[in-house]
């Protein structure tokens, strides 16, 4: 399920709203271990998410990243170890569909929003309704609903753009968009690979200002190989280095930097 499909539907009843966090953790990976003809992806991963915390996740080609978040999302089942959002949902039993709908938003690489819809469009497609055809046909935005999108527009950097076709956006404008998509669904975890491949240098600066504003509102994850951009988010947090399908280091980035095992298969001299 891309990002763009993942907003495009209405809260599970009796799940968004009743996520328990009472340790402190929205996310729990516990010896997650996930196989491949033999080979595996993932080898006993564990590893947690605070509340409002933002996490990234760095690591060379093949080290689990991926996988790790097809896990989260539902798209992969684990063949051991345990998943779990909050305290009280276990990732492993339910569908993409109720994963999305729980409150997990993820955003892939490659932008997907509606080319042929405005900037404006796109965000009233993804918010939070009814999307059944005569709902859709007849609605009438309320004041908050226009406020809300109004919000994060200028949160997205895309007030200026709001009646530009999404497909006339720069590389950068499209994957803040598709960011925007998800924050209209009120996610409580946000999941964003590589978000910043093939950015600007201005645009990769802009990425990074509003990643540090989300910090707390949200918790995120962030798979990423721009280290400059790493260190830009992760002043304040903890970065995980995944190698061989399994957590290799974490820590603080210049502890991160500093690891002999990380220079070794990752940061190389």
């Amino acid at each position: 399920m891309s990002a763009a499909s993942a907003v495009r539907h209405g809260p599970v009843e009796g799940r968004g709203e009743g996520v328990d966090t009472r340790h402190g953790a929205i996310l729990y990976l516990d010896e997650v271990t996930v196989s491949f003809d033999g080979f595996k992806a993932l080898n006993k991963l564990s590893l947690d998410i605070s509340v409002g915390e933002l996490r990234c996740i760095i690591g060379p080609n093949g080290a689990g990243k991926t996988t790790m978040m097809d896990v989260i999302t539902g798209k992969t089942r684990p063949a051991s170890g345990t998943a779990w959002f909050g305290q009280n949902m276990d990732l492993a039993t339910m569908t993409e569909y109720d994963i999305a709908h729980a409150g997990i938003g993820r955003k892939f690489q490659r932008p997907t929003v509606f080319e042929r819809h405005t900037v404006f469009e796109n965000l009233e497609l993804a918010m939070k309704m009814d999307k059944r055809v005569r709902a859709t046909l007849f609605a009438r935005l309320s004041s908050e609903q226009k406020d809300k999108i109004d919000a994060i527009l200028t949160q997205i950097r895309l007030r200026g753009e709001v009646d530009r076709l999404a497909g006339l956006l720069s590389h950068g404008q499209k994957q803040w968009l598709e960011i925007g998509m998800l924050l209209m669904q009120e996610p409580q975890l946000i999941l964003l690979d590589e978000p910043v491949a093939g950015m600007s240098d201005a645009e990769t600066a802009r990425t990074a200002e509003l990643l540090n504003e989300l910090r707390g509102k949200h918790s995120i994850m962030v798979v990423e190989h721009d280290m400059g951009f790493v260190a830009a988010i992760a002043q304040r947090g903890l970065v995980t280095v995944l190698h061989e399908g399994a957590v290799l280091a974490q820590g603080r980035m210049e502890q991160v930097q500093a690891d002999e095992r990380v220079i070794e298969v990752y940061l190389g001299r």
